[in-house]
């Protein structure tokens, strides 16, 4: 039933995927269409055809190359590194003025950004899953040290848990996920000082305090990390899974239990529980009082980490092997206006930051067609999956439309640009130039979609691979 699962969420990815593709491109083709242009191909991905087909004169074809599509116009500015040569022969074709390729380069961002509204319009309607970190800026763990055993940057500066952050940065800041500008990931990792200037709420008094920064290492073959202070939102610690036979199972705890205090003091998020078990080995196990919530019954328990039988090379566990997310999710149903300007502006902000003087976000970290299919794919196999997949599709849709507007050969900005420059000049750009100009550029970007397929693709396996988590078996107990 598993592989049954997978492959039909594979097949959900690859038709949206295609839908997307293919509805921006059917803008070309539809403008193209009316004003009279002559359309050799339109293919969905790109690369030497695994499937095609000729209808009324036009070759519908299926790349191999996972990363977008195209509609071949002869009269057009041509890509001949990705379209391939068209087979309108050495026949003359009549000129297309600058108006009419304006219309049909315009036309593939304008379908986008109506296919974005469409889905807007849908979440409106049936809503969008929200969690607590969507809604808090309250710090739930901090931790002490880094992966390398130093001083945690946040701890050091002074930021504790159940502290509300209110300004990253200089920023005002209203969530904590990086999904917006204005949240608190978002602007730690678009800062350009040494120390980040981060004014918090505790007890009711604003203070401010300056976090050092924390870069993990990478390998080569790894994206470069992002900054960071090591802090993570408010959550409640609710335990999902427990292990048969272990420490938490004999003291009947279960799932649904929350943890809300660790050794009398109270909780913000399961990072807690986790962190003083990791401290344990290296040093004498001491038993953890754990404070539960079950339903609108509280009480104790004291629990003494022991190490599994398998597998033998791990520490002495609790035996609560994952925590439940996203407790508190609620529906919320932002208007079409609302998420269509949210996604602008997020776009807006990734290119400023990626051309922010001294800042650390490049190219490198831009996400390609790989990382658009394992988001699609991740977001299919979680709860309420295709209400998060219809936010998303906004989102992507309206980055289509504005990406494509870059006034960049190969673009529909390009060909746009192109059009605005044959106007002025009242006659077309040299076919060899544009020739040389429109290669030059595809080969570019065909050599880009593969570097950043390169990192995504890495990603994607080796989260894969860290999620692999062995069976933990405790000894029966005597």
């Amino acid at each position: 039933m598993t592989i049954l699962r997978y492959i039909f969420v594979a097949l959900e990815v690859v038709l949206l995927f295609n839908l997307l593709i293919g509805v921006h491109e059917l803008g070309h083709f539809l403008a193209a269409k009316w004003r009279g242009l002559k359309v050799d191909r339109f293919a969905i991905w790109f690369g030497k055809p695994i499937w095609k087909k000729k209808i009324g004169g036009v070759e519908y074809a299926l790349g191999w190359i996972p990363a977008g599509g195209y509609v071949a116009l002869p009269q057009m500015a041509t890509m001949e590194a990705i379209e391939g040569k068209g087979e309108h022969g050495d026949e003359p074709l009549p000129n297309v003025s600058p108006l009419n390729k304006i219309i049909v380069a315009f036309a593939g961002p304008l379908f986008s950004f109506g296919l974005a509204i469409v889905f807007a319009v849908v979440v409106w309607g049936v809503g969008k899953p929200s969690n607590e970190a969507d809604n808090t800026t309250m710090v739930g763990w901090v931790a002490p040290k880094d992966v390398n055993g130093n001083p945690g940057p946040a701890w050091s500066a002074g930021l504790r848990p159940g502290d509300t952050i209110l300004e990253v940065d200089g920023h005002a800041v209203h969530h904590f996920a990086p999904t917006s500008s204005d949240s608190v990931t978002w602007r730690i990792v678009t800062s350009t000082g040494t120390n980040i200037p981060i004014k918090y709420l505790r007890d009711g008094k604003e203070n401010t305090i300056y976090a050092n920064l924390f870069h993990r290492e990478t390998k080569w073959y790894e994206r470069k990390a992002l900054r960071q202070i090591l802090i993570s939102p408010a959550g409640k610690a609710t335990i999902y899974e427990v292990a048969t036979n272990s420490p938490a199972a004999l003291a009947g705890l279960t799932t649904g239990d929350e943890v809300v205090a660790l050794n009398g003091e109270k909780i913000y998020n399961s990072d807690a529980v986790d962190y003083a078990q990791k401290e344990m080995s290296n040093s004498v196990v001491k038993p953890l009082l754990l404070t539960i919530r079950r339903g609108n019954e509280q009480f104790d328990k004291t629990l003494l980490a022991v190490k599994p039988l398998q597998p033998t090379n791990v520490m002495a566990l609790l035996g609560i092997m994952s925590w439940l997310a996203d407790t508190n999710t609620t529906l919320v149903h932002p208007s079409p206006l609302k998420q269509i300007k949210e996604s602008a502006g997020q776009i807006a902000s990734t290119f400023g930051a990626l051309f922010a003087h001294k800042g650390e976000i490049g190219v490198q970290q831009l996400g390609g067609a790989v990382m658009i299919i394992r988001v699609y794919s991740n977001l299919f196999e979680s709860e309420d999956g295709w209400r998060r997949v219809l936010w998303f599709s906004v989102i992507l849709n309206v980055n289509l439309a504005l990406l494509n507007l870059l006034p960049l050969p190969v673009l529909d900005g390009g060909h746009i640009t192109l059009s605005l420059i044959e106007a002025i000049r009242r006659r077309p750009v040299s076919v060899r130039l544009l020739n040389t100009i429109q290669s030059g550029f595809a080969a570019l970007l065909i050599c880009f979609m593969v570097y950043i397929a390169f990192f995504d693709t890495g990603d994607w396996l080796r989260s894969a691979h860290a999620d692999r988590v062995q069976p933990v078996i405790f000894a029966p107990a005597k």
